[in-house]
């Protein structure tokens, strides 16, 4: 049950506190007030997609918090799942910044919005205006049905032989491709296997080609070099090198060497450097003497050129070809293996068929059976709903397997005696398909354990009579679960357990709504608001009366 719902910068509400009851709460007001926004925080509560222009102009964010109390087991069982307290009730905390960005909080703990939907989704059902309208598609009859039929678990199980199914089938048709194309696809793989193993990489090959092309590229210019730097360490019949100046200085240090400790030092380290660089001539004689490769530098960029077609063809590197290589041969095995694993799947796959078969067979009388009880609830609904000589009926074919079984089924209806049945999308009105909807929610109330039902305007395009009889049967509804209900018939209001009116005000050119819980005396005012209008007459105070001594009566009865 939902216990209370506090508002804060929610579009034209300022702040607003809502306490509900049990049974039937009536939520009236002139359009526009803003019974709208209530229902959109609801849904923002529940964790729906919100956005952001829901806050008020020229504030910092809104903010929504609801207490639920005597939680449905499945909303406990979430809250066990989600590791959250799982007690008798249930905190939901909702703030949404003007930039759009929204944190949660379930019973005072944060949350994130996935989490607050999979907690609330069996906590309140809502139906909207546009829910009437969704009985004209087809779609959605299937699933009505299954809800009340009960067979969410037999659903689930051939859903699950099913999804095998489709996976083997599509494992057999990728593989009857494959061996229909096994010839031309078998002579590719091979002459690139061909091509790959002909040309013998190595991995890391490609970088030490590159480098003995840039030696081979070089090779004049690094002997010049060399040879230059020899004969500047060296000298020749011309010139001394440094290595014979080293050498003086190294002899002119050894004879005063003898003299002090510090003269000793600099000739030891005139000699370490004529050794150093006598060392490093002798490394460039030996450099130079080296021949020239004998791998000439066009064999390597031959090489190289054989690399970047293979890279074009099959990677972006040796190790990438090499491992293309080896995915040809596992293909290449597989493709000789492809007969026996299809003769496996076909077997496979009549056997799922054939499971999914039964499981679908019985499935669909498990619905026929369930329409059966279905249909007498709705009729005798719409009968109750001032909508007598409906006939409702089921259409329904065989079709293939489908996810959600072989079922192809539709509502039909036939409004008049001696007329057939027709799709519900060419007959119904908007009215009529308000009350059918309504019949259809009270079938399915034992189907599910929502506590809170809420209904925007389910009353749309009906009056009078049928009005009066919607209004019954929600304070029906109400016995068993708590329902809200906006509504702009006084027919409907009357025989609410607690009566709440959405008011807008203006103060310095803003608009504020406020939302005031009716005491009996309020009621009537209101209800006579909503029989005359503005202009509230006598006779209008007695006919609000009335329907209250009615409700009254009606309620002792029942």
């Amino acid at each position: 049950m939902l216990c209370s719902l506090k508002i804060e910068n929610v579009a034209v509400i300022e702040k607003a506190q809502v306490e509900f009851g049990a049974g039937l709460n009536v939520l009236t007001g002139e359009t526009g007030a803003g019974k709208s926004i209530l229902i959109d925080s609801i849904h923002a509560i529940l964790g729906e997609r919100t956005s952001k222009d829901i806050v008020r102009s020229h504030t910092s964010g809104a903010k929504i918090q609801a207490v639920f109390s005597c939680l449905p087991k499945k909303v406990r069982f979430q809250l066990q799942q989600a590791g959250m307290d799982a007690g008798d009730e249930l905190s939901l905390y909702r703030e949404i910044s003007s930039e759009g960005q929204s944190k949660f909080r379930v019973n005072g703990m944060p949350a994130t919005g996935k989490i607050v939907r999979e907690i609330t989704r069996n906590l309140i059902d809502i139906h909207g205006q546009q829910d009437s309208q969704s009985l004209t598609d087809p779609a959605r009859h299937l699933a009505m049905l299954d809800l009340y039929a009960r067979c969410e678990k037999q659903r689930l199980e051939y859903h699950a032989v099913y999804r095998q199914l489709v996976q083997v089938k599509r494992e057999t048709d990728s593989i009857k491709q494959a061996l229909a194309d096994k010839q031309k696809r078998t002579e590719l793989l091979r002459y690139q296997l061909d091509e790959i193993d002909s040309a013998a990489l190595q991995p890391g090959e490609e970088e030490e080609l590159v480098a003995k092309r840039d030696r081979l590229s070089n090779f004049q210019n690094i002997m010049n070099r060399l040879a230059e730097a020899y004969h500047a360490l060296d000298g020749d019949d011309q010139q001394q090198g440094a290595a014979d100046l080293a050498g003086d200085a190294s002899r002119a240090l050894q004879s005063i060497s003898h003299i002090g400790k510090d003269l000793e030092a600099l000739s030891e380290r005139a000699d370490e450097i004529y050794y150093n660089i006598r060392e490093l001539c002798a490394d460039l004689a030996q450099r130079m003497e080296q021949p020239e490769e004998e791998e000439s530098l066009d064999s390597i960029e031959e090489r190289l050129d054989l690399v970047f077609k293979l890279k074009r063809k099959y990677g972006s590197s040796i190790e990438e070809i090499l491992q293309y290589r080896e995915d040809i041969c596992a293909e290449l095995e597989n493709m000789e293996t492809a007969d026996a694993r299809l003769e496996q799947l076909e077997q496979k796959k009549q056997q799922l068929y054939l499971q999914a078969k039964q499981m679908a067979q019985q499935l669909s009388q498990v619905r026929l059976d369930a329409f059966e009880r279905f249909n007498r609830q709705i009729a005798e609904a719409l009968v109750f709903l001032n909508m007598p000589g409906i006939r409702f009926v089921a259409h329904h074919q065989t079709g293939p397997l489908a996810s959600s079984g072989q079922d192809q089924l539709e509502f039909y209806i036939s409004t008049n005696p001696g007329e057939d049945p027709k799709p519900l999308a060419k007959i119904a009105s908007g009215g009529e398909l308000s009350r059918i909807m309504l019949a259809i929610k009270s079938a399915l109330a034992d189907a599910d354990d929502v506590g809170v039902v809420i209904y925007d305007e389910i009353d749309t395009g009906v009056s009078g009579k049928a009005a009066a009889r919607i209004g019954q049967k929600l304070f029906q509804t109400s016995k068993g679960r708590q329902v809200l209900c906006i509504t702009h018939t006084a027919q409907i209001a009357a025989l609410a357990d607690k009566h709440l009116l959405i008011q807008k005000n203006f103060e310095e050119g803003r608009a504020y709504t406020q939302i005031h819980s009716l005491n009996e005396a309020e009621r009537e005012q209101e209800l006579a608001r909503i029989i005359s209008g503005d202009q509230i007459t006598p006779a209008a105070i007695a006919a609000a009366k009335e329907m209250r001594k009615v409700r009254t009566e009606w309620e002792t009865k029942k």
